[in-house]
């Protein structure tokens, strides 16, 4: 999530000298195992309704929900929001392989509910650029009352869907290792240890005492940016939130892979605690 990570790209197409900067990453192509899978999964839809329009062209921000199986009650909420940051693509191929992967062993997600959101920034999925198309950085708009309507469109979300927990997925270029950012409920540092300790079978961890400008301890930060995405500031109790950093230029399967182990370690660690507090 580094705030240093801010050059503007050209635009795809774009004359730069002689050359033409390369053509624009296709969303259409990112989506297309998730969107083959609702076709045959009992366990997974989508919802394209969170739509905006630019340049005369419309955007979605889709929404994958995968059912798990039931467990208990009402299902668990959780939403996993990758992509927001249109240069850190490993988010968003993390997130088609983890509900690639939970249809699979759909096991994993009994009892949860969990909304994907793959491409929070497509028009910087696009342009492989961290800000918007229109020159933002969205990662620091959320409850400012932004003008920006991907933020707005993603607030709503966060709204109508009162999440128990919020995880967010980002690569980092200028970290050592794997770590994480944790706020929200307390119980989040119970959370968040175990899911480093599952991503270090994949990639190293950050051990340093200062990451991204913010001290840190067991690869766990405690502080963030102003405007993060997070749950709306008044509600009652607060969700837990977490986000997931990657090191930039990792291999990419051992990336998608560490995400996907950090998850499911999530998944696993918040049921229990669930199933714990029904019994007191």
């Amino acid at each position: 999530m580094s705030s240093t990570s801010s050059v503007v790209r050209p635009r795809a197409g774009a004359n730069v000298g002689n050359q033409v900067a390369p053509a624009r990453r296709s969303i259409a192509d990112l989506l297309a195992p998730l969107d083959q899978l609702v076709k045959e999964s009992p366990n997974l839809v989508v919802n394209r309704e969170a739509r905006f329009e630019l340049e005369g062209q419309s955007y979605a921000l889709p929404r994958y929900m995968f059912i798990g199986p039931k467990s208990g009650d009402a299902p668990i909420r959780i939403g996993i929001f990758a992509g927001i940051h249109g240069d850190e693509p490993e988010g968003a191929h993390a997130a088609v392989r983890f509900l690639r992967f939970l249809d699979a062993y759909a096991d994993l997600a009994a009892g949860y509910c969990l909304s994907v959101y793959p491409v929070c920034n497509p028009t910087g999925f696009e342009d492989n650029t961290r800000h918007s198309r229109r020159g933002k950085d969205l990662n620091r708009e959320f409850w400012k009352k932004s003008a920006e309507p991907e933020v707005g469109l993603l607030q709503a979300e966060l709204v109508s869907q009162s999440f128990h927990g919020i995880i967010s997925l980002h690569v980092d270029d200028t970290c050592d290792g794997f770590y994480g950012f944790v706020g929200g409920a307390t119980l989040t540092q119970h959370l968040i240890e175990p899911a480093l300790e599952a991503a270090e079978k994949f990639l190293p961890l950050d051990k340093r005492a200062l990451i991204d400008g913010f001290p840190a301890r067991n690869s766990v930060v405690r502080e963030t940016f102003p405007g993060v995405l997070s749950a709306p500031p008044v509600v009652r109790p607060r969700p837990f939130e977490i986000t997931l950093e990657a090191p930039k230029g990792g291999p990419a399967f051992l990336t998608e892979w560490a995400y996907v182990a950090a998850l499911q370690s999530i998944l696993a660690g918040y049921r229990k605690f669930i199933a714990y507090a029904q019994n007191l």
